[in-house]
């Protein structure tokens, strides 16, 4: 397994080691203590999800608040989403920015959100099968987003505005400056 820190301090992208052979391809895709050891915390995670979607389908910018907020790992089973991470921890000097990063049933990468981060991504593939873990339970009095076009942000989702497929709850989603001004 690789684990290189991004731009955004906490933030990692995981690269498992492949074993590939005529029968297919065998991958760790989650190990506690080397994850742990990788990125020098101590998560526990205590819940997985799984979404599928399709083409278009754009889920974020969403985080939970206060003592609900949740870390995150993220990988993709089938198909290609891009995947956003924005930095909302105001003491962090990457505070504001974001990485974004395909991650595709090819390359299997992950991507471990610490807390303090939005997060969100948009299905680039036919399809796509989004997998993933959270070290906090949700609560539903403690989600909040940004709205996916924010201006101050300014994300490039490589699809046309026309071609996104956004929740009515994801469409009304305040601003970056309303909610961190």
């Amino acid at each position: 397994m690789s684990v290189t820190e991004t731009k955004l301090e906490g933030c990692f992208i995981i690269e498992p080691t492949i074993y590939n052979d005529n029968r297919g391809y065998f991958f760790e895709s989650f190990n506690q203590s080397k994850f742990n050891e990788a990125i020098k915390k101590n998560i526990q995670f205590i819940q997985d999800n799984e979404s599928f979607s399709t083409k278009g389908v754009l889920r974020g910018l969403h985080f939970q608040k206060g003592e609900f907020a949740q870390a995150k790992l993220v990988r993709v089973v089938k198909g290609k989403v891009l995947d956003i991470a924005v930095d909302i921890r105001r003491e962090s000097s990457t505070f504001g920015q974001y990485l974004s990063l395909e991650l595709t049933e090819e390359n299997k990468k992950q991507i471990f959100v610490p807390r303090g981060f939005a997060h969100g991504f948009v299905v680039l593939s036919e399809t796509a099968i989004l997998s993933y873990k959270c070290d906090n339970l949700y609560n539903k009095t403690s989600e909040e987003g940004i709205i996916y076009n924010d201006p101050t942000l300014n994300i490039d989702w490589q699809l046309p505005q026309d071609k996104l497929i956004i929740s009515e709850k994801d469409f009304i989603l305040p601003t970056f400056e309303k909610l961190f001004q």
